[in-house]
């Protein structure tokens, strides 16, 4: 048995805020409150001056499993979450093979087996991301997927979408969506600006470009009634068209990636590629839309789109190298620093965003402290101060080396098992 003392614990379900002790035994919370130390409990955990909390939930992370292990694998990857203080993952599709079919996903699911956390899998929404023929849904959720996403890629046919959506709402299972129209798109990655130009770019993303989207999307989302989940919003505008489709009705949550709140298209011209993602950094307007979000809910959820890429990928020319970074080290953090400490988010709203919320989207049944539960927390400092400097992922594609940080992990506990010591 497992004995975690004097911890405040925040739970975002119950709203409970109070120093407890909590037992652990068999994988399971076992009791909470004011609890006596004996022989039985193996280990003992002094968490007097932390938080603890539930496991952390991230449902959109890339693990590069099957095809790019160089850059990350699920053990990889899973290992990085748990420094992170994740304690379950959702894992996108873009994989080699996709993920469109049973075998794959059995790959994935057997492997995620050995993985210190709870490693879950979405499965794509039209065979290899062509956005030209649905999967098998059902034979994909029979055999364990959590929900379906063609992430990276934008479903441009409204027909093929509204066939998925209808039968997401009939299996009660939500629709991913990366949201940008290649149309208005001439080089990825950076924002259609001023800040193209002075990188010798033609230009880049527009903003319509996820914009459109998102509003198409929202509308077919209301008139199906599915769940669906805007991905890695960055644009204000998308902010506020998310905010009037939940006033109409539509089931629509919105993700917030750490970097859209915590960096601007300026930082690009600081950190080159590794600030380099789809959607890109925008404003500083829309930047403050989107804390605006995550203050009044608009934003249920912050994700990492955890994206790991070799170093000689990432020093290609800025229009030659992939976008994307890793996130799942340093999202806490961010989240501590940037919105915490500067008064946007109490402690229970962040954690609401990273446990309860996620676990809502792809009902789970975790992301919760209460008796009987699954054993998944996290025990943190919230007012320890680090920097960022080396990763438990393969991949140190991050614009954040160097930044000094609020939010430390201490402990993460997996179905009860220690499985990252701040040692």
């Amino acid at each position: 048995m497992l004995l975690i003392k004097n911890g405040r614990l925040i739970d975002p379900l119950s709203k409970k805020d109070e120093v407890v002790d909590i037992a652990i035994d068999g994988g399971k919370i076992k009791k909470i409150g004011k609890i006596e130390v004996n022989e039985k409990f193996k280990k003992i955990i002094d968490a007097k001056g932390y938080i603890v909390s539930p496991g952390l939930i991230d449902v959109h992370v890339h693990f590069r499993d099957p095809g790019f292990t160089y850059k990350e694998d699920i053990l990889t990857g899973a290992k990085s979450a748990a420094r992170g203080g994740f304690t379950t993952v959702v894992c996108m599709a873009n994989t080699k093979p996709v993920v469109d079919n049973v075998k794959t996903l059995n790959y994935v699911n057997e492997k995620a087996k050995e993985a210190c956390i709870n490693v879950l899998q979405v499965g794509s929404i039209t065979k290899s991301f062509r956005g030209k023929e649905l999967t098998n849904f059902e034979e994909l959720l029979e055999n364990g997927a959590v929900g379906f996403s063609d992430d990276g890629i934008a479903i441009m046919d409204t027909e093929i979408l509204y066939k998925a959506m209808n039968k997401a709402k009939e299996l009660d299972v939500p629709i991913s969506l990366h949201e940008e129209d290649s149309n208005f798109i001439e080089t990825a990655g950076v924002n259609d600006s001023e800040i193209a130009k002075k990188l010798g770019l033609k230009g880049g993303a527009k903003t319509c470009a996820e914009d459109v989207m998102v509003a198409r999307d929202c509308m077919i989302a209301l008139e199906t009634g599915a769940k669906v989940s805007i991905q890695h919003i960055s644009s204000g505008v998308a902010v506020e068209t998310v905010r009037f489709a939940k006033s109409l009705g539509a089931k629509v949550y919105a993700e917030a990636a750490p970097h859209h709140f915590t960096l601007t298209e300026e930082d690009v011209l600081k950190h080159g590629s590794l600030a380099k993602m789809n959607p890109p950094l925008r404003t500083h307007k829309d930047k403050q839309t989107i804390i605006e979000g995550l203050k009044d809910n608009t934003i249920e959820i912050i994700a990492t789109d955890h994206a790991p890429h070799i170093i000689e990928e990432k020093s290609r020319a800025f229009a030659a190298c992939p976008s994307g970074i890793i996130g799942l080290e340093t999202s806490l953090a961010l989240g501590i620093t940037s919105l915490v400490k500067e008064k946007h988010l109490s402690l229970m709203g962040l954690l609401e965003k990273m446990t309860i919320n996620p676990a809502k989207l792809y009902n789970l049944d975790r992301g919760f402290i209460k008796e009987g539960a699954i054993a998944d927390i996290l025990i943190f400092n919230p007012d320890e101060e680090w920097t960022v400097k080396d990763f438990d992922s393969k991949s140190s594609n991050s614009p954040f080396i160097g930044e000094k940080l609020f939010g430390k992990v201490k402990y993460t506990i997996s179905e009860g098992k220690i499985v990252y010591t701040d040692k």
